[in-house]
């Protein structure tokens, strides 16, 4: 039974994780038991898409229900516009409302868009702060290493700070997740009966690769997948193979990548982070039940994007891959979604703000572009006839600035849908195409695109595209197809 004050919302998202790193997912090797005992009682989706493979845009779209072109957030380090709502603009006064941890959606460090009260852990976009004046601040995270005897080592913008790759070496009461979940236990011991919105945004997985956990996994012992360090076929997209080809004769994070002990070893400690951030939301949850409002509380758990960690040959996000583009997506409902119930079909973070807002009794402003599937949880509806659309809005210098081959590459935009059936087509005007069965290849290793077979599903795929584009006012140029 739906309580009767107003509900709390705790969403807490990671950065880079792809869906496979949970038991709920079939992940039986990582050590999860804060996250897996949340699925136990969670709605979990099975197939849930993020709107662009990589931070700004895709956190524009969970936030704010809105595409990346409709946010005007096409690129990284591009701040969200003032008159972009977030859903903390979006919900009642009576919400205390705070943010923890990475923004990346410009002024990375100050209250913003609803949000009164802030918590900020990166101190790396300072570059990005919509004035001077404002460098001479440091992250909540900054000031909490001084304070324990730390000091800072480099420089950004005239101030001292400590870099990302000292922040990824501390022990874990020091690490930034450890210092997120006790900041958010904090918080919601502060709240009383108060309603609130608390978002808690981890940098990890994310890069760099390493942590205090970097030897719980045992390299050689971790499974993978057929498509580890496989290069895509010769009638892939040129991104994508440029890409492998590019990060398979390469040397990250200290690893030689055209071995198979470099890959292993950087995928041992992407788990070794998933981990670390496992612990802080235990402490999160463990706050949660000791206020008493466990119970009134909704609980979201989901990624901005994935890794694909040698997969395909590739490490990072930035590519329409199921490990960049594909999510863990859990939520929490204590009256409806007790015990863990699979969502089958595809679902668009597009629907997260208002499937919340709905399951919260706020009302749904007209501007959001997904829809409530609060019907879907309680078993109303279905996603059996849900198409996903997925776009890449052209380089924004990944995976670094100034790599001659990959990043134009990367300059070429794409669009993508996932079909309720499950058939991925992935368009671009200036590159090849490719059509994946997602059904009888999971692991995307043959493109059908130029097979004549198909040429009557790409019709209907791209007709499906051309729909969405003008539904959403998005202009990009596709190619016509050929077939």
């Amino acid at each position: 039974m739906k309580p009767s004050k107003k509900p709390n919302l705790l969403f807490i998202f990671t950065d880079q994780q792809r869906a496979d790193t949970l038991r709920c997912y079939g992940n039986d090797h990582l050590d999860t038991p804060h996250l897996n005992a949340l699925a136990d009682e969670s709605f979990v989706f099975e197939n849930a898409y993020i709107s662009q493979p990589v931070c700004s845009p895709s956190r524009a779209t969970m936030l704010c229900g809105l595409y990346p072109h409709t946010a005007r957030v096409p690129a990284c380090n591009v701040p969200l516009p003032r008159d972009v709502q977030t859903l903390a603009e979006m919900v009642s006064l009576d919400y205390r409302r705070c943010y923890n941890g990475k923004w990346h959606l410009g002024d990375e460090i100050f209250p913003q868009h609803g949000f009164d009260e802030w918590v900020g852990t990166e101190d790396s976009y300072r570059r990005f702060f919509s004035s001077a004046e404002r460098r001479q601040y440091r992250s909540a995270y900054h000031h909490f290493l001084v304070e324990n005897g730390f000091e800072p080592d480099a420089e950004s913008e005239g101030q001292r700070v400590f870099s990302r790759h000292v922040e990824a070496s501390m022990d874990e009461p020091f690490t930034k997740a450890a210092f997120q979940g006790d900041r958010a236990a904090q918080f919601i011991r502060a709240c009383g009966d108060q309603p609130f919105v608390l978002a808690v945004s981890y940098l990890e997985p994310h890069p760099p690769h390493t942590g205090p956990f970097d030897d719980y996994y045992d390299p050689a012992n971790l499974p993978v997948g057929p498509a580890f360090r496989q290069k895509p076929p010769a009638n892939a997209s040129l991104l994508n193979r440029v890409l492998a080809a590019y990060y398979m004769e390469s040397e990250e994070y200290g690893y030689d990548l055209r071995t198979d002990a470099g890959w292993r070893a950087v995928r041992a400690r992407y788990c070794g982070n998933v981990t670390l951030v496992d612990r802080s939301v235990g402490k999160i949850l463990t706050a949660l039940k000791e206020s008493g409002q466990a119970d009134n509380t909704i609980v979201v758990f989901s990624s901005d994007h994935g890794e694909m960690v040698g997969d395909h040959g590739i490490l990072g996000k930035t590519v329409l891959y199921e490990e960049s583009v594909k999510v863990p997506l859990l939520v929490h409902v204590p009256w409806l979604s007790k015990p863990q119930r699979m969502i089958p079909g595809n679902v668009s973070h597009i629907d997260l703000v208002p499937t919340l807002l709905d399951l919260m009794g706020e009302p749904i402003p007209d501007h959001l572009q997904g829809e409530s599937r609060v019907p879907v949880l309680k078993g109303d509806a279905t996603l059996s006839k849900n198409d996903v659309f997925i776009q890449w809005n052209r380089s924004d210098g990944h995976p670094r600035p100034g790599e001659a081959e990959v990043n134009p590459a990367m300059g070429t935009p794409w669009r993508c849908i996932i079909s309720a059936d499950r058939w991925k087509l992935n368009l671009s005007a200036h590159d090849q195409c490719e059509l994946y069965d997602l059904n009888a290849d999971p692991n995307e290793t043959i493109n059908h695109f130029d097979d004549p077979k198909h040429r009557a599903r790409i019709r209907d795929l791209t007709a499906r595209i051309r729909q969405w584009q003008a539904r959403t006012n998005d202009r990009v140029s596709l190619p016509e197809p050929n077939h």
